[in-house]
């Protein structure tokens, strides 16, 4: 038989590799999954959904994602490794068919007082490379056009053997783009030196008031042993040498007690250990030191650009490198696309595509000077689905956490585009989502339930989203709902007037924001809504005579110690319950107080730092994650013990407190209110730190609730929840009304926006094209008008 047609007889069988189509998860049970099994179909669109608890983030980031990201971690080296976080491995039985995984979460990106948009993305590295070729005057290589990198300069001699000449006189300069005032900051810091001592004492009667700094520890030692002034001489009798020693000194090596150390001034010392650093990541008390003895101003060396005077003079067709990172990006692409030099015809190019993706997904009214510490979750989310989308890797798994938060409904067909992009490169896509305009496009849906945590944690239904529509679920049930206008709305009581608002790109604008309703203030992602609402509203002088309350989605200062029922103030009417039933005093239940377990001090976790290695964090052996000394947890109150109950969650402990033996009315009033905010999931003991940003506004908003403010004003509050729990809040927002409060709530969600007694639209469009009010009304108005993007999308949601 010839070889044609031996080959023509046998179709090629299907090769082995080409079967592994599916992510296989099997008995899953990591926080509240029960023994989940399913199968995700490969280079598909997967969205996850299910009430607010129900288990999505639990299967799709701390189970599959997280043990993608271990496998990865284990193929580098032990000292790459110890770069990386420890992560452990999932509670699950089999994982099978898992690829690379990509995690695009809504963390906010490091506040890093150095690190902006263009530094987070290529942007910024490619436009430096573009000066340094094409800037006139020449003043160097890329580094001379970058705030991070500082210039240099050092001389010497370096012993180079050619013939008889031994030593060469050698000179090193580096050109850097750094500013030498405020160190590629922007803004350099005053210090109020009345914060750092009492001039009325001397050093020994403890003058310094810096934390941390007494004189029974080490820097007592250096003060006294240095030789530079007198330590029991009262500052303010100090000469002009002494006191120029205390606060500025250079480093200078001193020797105390027989041992070799570095003195230096107080200024700098506090300038590198405190005020270098992000305000937020610090310490409470070192915090609130910072706030207290800083100010910070625009760096008059540099006007705020970061750069030093070479850097700036230098320009293509007359725009610094300063001007094109301060230009709104979509302008920066257009001028881009102006310049054609064949010499850097590549780079252009690549610059090109990078700044085009910021507008396509809808962040071209950024900048890139723009620190990446203001980002909201969603833009952060945004900006790192930038790096992905230009990638050539195919056959990776992206995970996405709630895309479209932060999204005007015109803009989530365009994520909803780029979602399908991804995905036709060749990419499995899992995302986490309750917005039906994005479930609608899934090739596959996985919906958790039926409740929310110890009633969730099943997968209710697996299928396409028609079978969803069709199905019994609470998603699918809820995904063809339609809010309905109000067939009445509210009279406002008054207004609160804001005149000439100029905050960010808002141009001048005057409103009359009405009291006593439901006022939603929409327009696409960068229109102005939140820079009116929250950067010039709380300034007007009639805000403060009215207790305006803000509450956003910003990270709530807390350690890893902090959890809601600290946070609430809910601990201590249990605390003060317990140790009444027991007899005892009440300081026995905090684990943060005597009752803390002497092992782990209290945090539940054994932190232990491997040196080169990344730590690692593992249950506490003792009292095995519960916080408490054992004696502790034999006091019992309605037959729980303190730990039991910190693992309640809300709406059990509400029932718990409600009635019998435990009965505790302050205790059940703080749940009550974090049930109307639609937490009723969360347990008592759960650390902030994991908790999302829609979560943690909700849980501001509760703690807030008891308060007397007058006005409340809300960041996106329906972030994070499933279309069931929409209703809830909106019910929230009625009883808070009606009981004489005032709300204004930035929204994208139709519903809350069709809830609404008055609406005020910003735009037209994003960046210096929004900044203006474009329609007040009510929604009615809004939706028979159609003259706006929000009117038009309104009146297709509720079907007019």
């Amino acid at each position: 038989m010839s070889k044609a047609t031996r080959t023509d007889a046998h179709a090629p069988a299907a090769h082995a590799a080409d079967s592994h189509d599916l992510i296989r998860v099997h008995g899953a049970r990591e926080n509240n999954l029960k023994d989940v099994s399913i199968e995700i179909p490969k280079r598909r669109l997967t969205v996850f959904t299910g009430v607010s608890g129900s288990g999505k983030s639990s299967l799709v980031f701390d189970t599959i994602a997280a043990e993608s990201q271990r496998l990865i971690n284990e193929t580098y080296s032990a000292f790459v490794q110890g770069f990386m976080p420890t992560l452990a491995r999932p509670e699950v039985d089999v994982l099978d068919g898992l690829t690379t995984a990509i995690i695009v979460d809504q963390q906010r990106m490091g506040a890093d007082p150095r690190s902006t948009v263009g530094t987070a993305t290529d942007a910024n590295a490619m436009l430096r490379i573009l000066f340094s070729r094409l800037g006139k005057p020449h003043i160097g290589p890329p580094g001379a056009y970058a705030f991070n990198v500082p210039s240099v300069r050092a001389a010497g001699a370096i012993t180079v053997e050619r013939g008889d000449r031994k030593a060469v006189k050698a000179t090193y300069t580096r050109t850097g783009g750094m500013c030498p005032r405020c160190e590629g900051r922007g803004t350099v810091s005053d210090i109020d030196l009345t914060q750092l001592y009492d001039d009325s004492k001397s050093l020994n009667e403890g003058a310094l008031t810096v934390p941390g700094y007494s004189m029974d520890g080490w820097y007592g030692r250096i003060f006294k042993g240095c030789g530079f002034f007198d330590p029991d001489k009262p500052i303010r009798k100090y000469t002009k040498r002494e006191l120029h020693d205390l606060l500025h000194k250079e480093p200078t090596k001193i020797k105390v007690e027989g041992i070799n150390l570095t003195y230096e001034g107080l200024i700098p010392k506090i300038q590198k250990s405190m005020l270098s650093k992000d305000v937020d990541a610090l310490q409470p008390h070192v915090r609130a030191f910072v706030e207290r003895a800083t100010a910070f101003s625009v760096c008059p060396g540099c006007e705020g650009t970061r750069l030093t005077e070479g850097a700036r003079s230098s320009r293509i067709k007359k725009i610094s490198i300063a001007d094109a990172c301060a230009m709104q990006i979509s302008d920066l692409a257009e001028w881009v696309r102006g310049l054609d030099e064949p010499s850097v015809a590549p780079l252009l190019t690549a610059l090109q595509q990078s700044l085009d993706s910021f507008v396509e997904i809808g962040l071209g009214y950024l900048a890139l000077d723009r620190p990446s510490g203001t980002l909201s979750g969603g833009e952060a989310q945004r900006v790192k689905m930038i790096r992905h989308l230009g990638s050539s890797l195919t056959d990776v798994t992206y995970v996405f956490d709630e895309p479209t938060i932060g999204l005007h409904p015109h803009d989530i067909q365009r994520m909803n585009g780029l979602l399908l992009r991804l995905r036709d490169k060749g990419n499995t896509v899992l995302v986490v989502e309750h917005k039906p305009e994005t479930i609608a496009i899934a090739d596959h849906v996985v919906d958790l339930g039926p409740g929310a945590g110890r009633a969730g944690g099943t997968v209710c239904f697996e299928g396409t989203v028609e079978g969803l529509r069709a199905g019994g679920t609470v998603t699918g049930r809820h995904f063809g709902d339609r809010a309905a206008l109000k067939e009445t709305v509210r009279k406002a009581t008054g207004a609160l007037p804001v005149r000439g608002a100029t905050t960010h790109n808002l141009r001048g604008v005057d409103v009359d924001i009405p009291l006593g309703v439901l006022c939603v203030v929409t327009g696409v992602a960068g229109s102005g809504k939140s820079s009116l609402v929250h950067g010039s509203l709380p300034g007007q002088p009639e805000a403060a005579d009215l207790g305006v309350v803000s509450v956003d989605q910003g990270a709530i200062r807390g350690s890893r110690r902090s959890n809601p029922a600290t946070y609430t103030g809910l601990l201590d009417p249990i605390r003060k319950a317990f140790a009444k039933a027991n007899g005892v005093k009440p300081a026995l239940f905090s684990a943060n107080s005597e009752g803390a377990c002497p092992t782990c001090n209290g945090v539940g976790v054994v932190y232990t730092d491997l040196a080169m290695m990344a730590g690692v964090a593992a249950p506490c052996e003792e009292c095995e994650g519960k916080r408490y000394q054992a004696s502790v947890l034999e006091y019992h109150l309605g037959g729980r013990d303190i730990s039991e109950v910190l693992a309640m969650p809300v709406t059990e402990a509400e029932e718990f407190f409600g009635a019998g033996e435990a009965r505790t009315p302050a205790a059940h009033r703080v749940l009550g209110r974090l049930a109307d905010v639609g937490l009723g999931y969360l347990s008592l003991g759960q650390p902030l730190t994991t908790l999302s940003g829609g979560e943690r506004q909700r849980l501001k908003l509760a703690t807030h609730m008891a308060e007397k403010g007058g006005v409340y004003l809300l960041d996106e509050p329906t972030a994070g929840l499933h279309l069931a729990d929409v209703e809830q809040l909106l019910g929230l927002l009625d009883r808070l009304v009606d009981s004489g409060k005032s709300i204004i709530v930035v929204e994208h969600h139709q519903a809350v926006m069709a809830h609404a007694d008055w609406i005020i639209d910003l735009g037209p469009g994003a960046g210096h094209d929004g900044g203006r009010i474009v329609f007040e009304g009510t929604p009615a108005d809004l939706v028979a008008a159609r003259s706006t993007l929000t009117g038009e999308h309104l009146a297709a949601y509720v079907g007019a």
